[in-house]
Formats: C-alpha cells, structure tokens, sequence
C-alpha cells in the first residue's frame, strides 16, 4: 500500500493544457475514481501518474520518492488499459505471467503465480485457453490478474468496464471493488460513469477542462456539490436560478425560500444557483402553504414502474421531481400543484 502525491502537476500540448495544476494526495489502500465527461483530462492525469506521458510542470511522489523523472518500467505498478491489451497469440496462463517471465522467474513458477490470480479472480479452469476463447467479462479478468502479477504498489484502470454489456459491467463493478477491498491495495480508476464511480470509490476527483472541481466521497459530492458543474454532473440535479439574502434567505421568483447551510462570503443580491436533487422535490396539491412551498404547474409526467418522474414548472423555470408511486400526488398535466423543497436539501451554489 502507497501513498501517491501530486503537486502542481500540469500537462500541455502546445497551447492546449491537458492538465493544470493538480494537487492531490491519495491515502493508503483507498479506491480512487477520476471522474468527468470525455476530453476533461482524467485519462491524460492517469497516463501521467503512471509514467506513459511525462508532466510539463510538477511531480509525482509516491511515499516521499520524486517519480517524475522515473521511466513507467521502473514505477512497480500495475494498469489495465481500455482496450485490454492482451496478447492474442499467448494463452491466458501466458498472458499473467508474461511480465514475470521477462523478469527471469522460471516457468513452473509463473504457472504458480498465473493460477494464483486466476483463482482471485475467480476464473479457474482457464490458464491453457487462448484469449479468443474467453467472453468480454473474462478477458477483463485476464487483464485485470495479469496487472496484479508482480505484486503493483499501485494499481492503474482507465475506462476497464466501458466495453462490458449493462448488466456484466454493474456485476463487474462490485467485483472489481470487493477484489480492491481483499488486496488492500491502492488503486485509481479512470470513469466518466457516475453510477460507476458512485458504486466503487472511497474517494471521487471529480475533473472538468484539465482541473480539479472536486474531491471528496461519492456521497459528499453528491449531497455538497462544490459547484454548478459537479452538482449537474453527479447524478440528476434542479438548478434553480435565485438572489441570495443573508442570513439564510434566497428569493425564488417573488417567494422567499429559507436555506439550512448559508454560502459563505456572498454579499446580498447576488445571483446564485439552488441545486435540489430530484428525490427531494416534492408535489403537493395547489394552495397548500409552509415554509418553502413554490406555486407550480404540472408540465410532464413519466411513470418508470417503480418510481414517478413528475416535471414541474415554476418561475419560468422547470423542475423534476422524483417519487415512488404510492407517494404520487393524483396530478395531471396543466394542473396546478403547490411544489415543497426542503431547507436542508437546498445547495446554494454561485453562478
């Protein structure tokens, strides 16, 4: 287990920055996911970390060790590529233990060591097939083994699951985590999937335009976005378009709204932005009053089986609502609903 540290780390190809100014560090045994929409920088932070591009500015350390100059042979880690990689003229046993036999360890014991991993990763029976042999979620094992091989200080993913059908990359989601879990071993996984991220990670690094939005749980990013752009990406969010009033006001259209966690340093009348998930946005029939209830209309409904999406909108503005079907308020389109969200569920973002 290692403790990877990046400081000031940046990545340009000629005017283009890649990467800018990155500073993070990840703590011992943790699953880390590099989370954010395609062309943000996370493949290209993740190639740096392992030595495959070489920073314009920074360093990479790993326990107190500078690594920036160090070739990526000589990093000790293991990486899983999305395209794989596997070498489709070897077997599966062959395929493990190929970085091992470059090292000089004798044949018997790379079929030891091959075995070894394929049992942890739950694929026995398979060391003498070919790779053209295996199913996608097979050989994503295969690759996933021959990364632990030679016992990686660090263990490096980018996008392994992107090429799995819906239900095998959720199975493999899980796996992934639980074999994380086992080995205790760092490890850091490219994504631009939420729920992905959401599923497997201890920590989120959440990446737009070559920077760090945020860091933080999966739940802390999503219950306290850092600001517009994670709370729109992390899941489904309402931003809702209002004037701040201290000490713990914002006014929506002509209704005052009370907040629980007040932004801080945000001078009165300032535009900002509420970021209300959906499952806390609740329709209650038109007129009725409380503290942060929205007049409303209804605009489109959608029954999902186990859960209603109900569209409101509200100020000119539209707002989703998601409730399970016993809870559904007995509304249709054009009627007019009374909209209730709660000061503890309300993120007040600057614009």
């Amino acid at each position: 287990m290692s403790s990877l540290r990046l400081e000031e780390l940046g990545k340009s190809f000629g005017n283009f920055a890649a990467v800018s100014d990155v500073n993070l560090e990840f703590p011992h045994g943790k699953f880390i996911c590099l989370l954010g929409p395609s062309g943000c920088g996370k493949t290209t932070l993740l190639r740096l970390i392992a030595g495959l591009e070489q920073p314009t500015t920074g360093h990479i350390k790993l326990d107190g060790k500078d690594l920036t100059a160090v070739p990526a042979h000589q990093r000790e880690f293991g990486m899983v590529f999305q395209s794989l990689a596997l070498f489709p003229h070897l077997s599966v046993g062959e395929n493990i233990s190929y970085g091992l036999r470059i090292r000089g360890t004798e044949k018997p014991g790379c079929r030891q060591r091959a075995q070894e991993l394929l049992d942890l990763v739950r694929l026995p029976g398979v060391i003498d097939r070919h790779i053209s042999q295996l199913s996608g979620g097979q050989r994503q094992r295969v690759a996933i083994a021959r990364a632990l091989a030679l016992n990686p200080k660090l263990f490096l993913l980018d996008e392994p699951l992107s090429a799995l059908d819906a239900k095998l990359r959720e199975a493999m989601q899980v796996e992934l985590r639980q074999l994380q879990q086992r080995l205790g071993i760092s490890t850091i996984v490219v994504t631009h999937d939420q729920r992905e991220a959401m599923t497997m990670a201890d920590i989120v690094v959440i990446m737009d335009h070559g920077k760090v939005q945020q860091v933080g749980s999966p739940l802390e990013t999503y219950r306290n976005p850092a600001n517009s752009f994670v709370a729109d990406f992390i899941g489904l969010t309402n931003l809702l378009d209002a004037v701040w009033h201290p000490p713990s006001t914002v006014t929506v259209g002509d209704i005052t709204v009370q907040v629980a966690d007040p932004p801080v340093n945000v001078p009165d009348g300032t535009a900002v932005k509420l970021s209300v998930r959906p499952e806390d946005v609740h329709v209650r029939p038109a007129g009725e009053v409380g503290a942060n209830h929205l007049p409303a209309t209804v605009s489109f409904i959608r029954d999902l089986g186990s859960s209603v999406e109900i569209t409101v909108e509200c100020f000119g503005q539209k707002l989703l609502a998601v409730t399970t079907p016993r809870e559904r308020l007995n509304a249709r389109v054009g009627a007019p609903v009374s909209v209730e969200l709660p000061a503890s569920s309300i993120v007040v973002l600057k614009s």
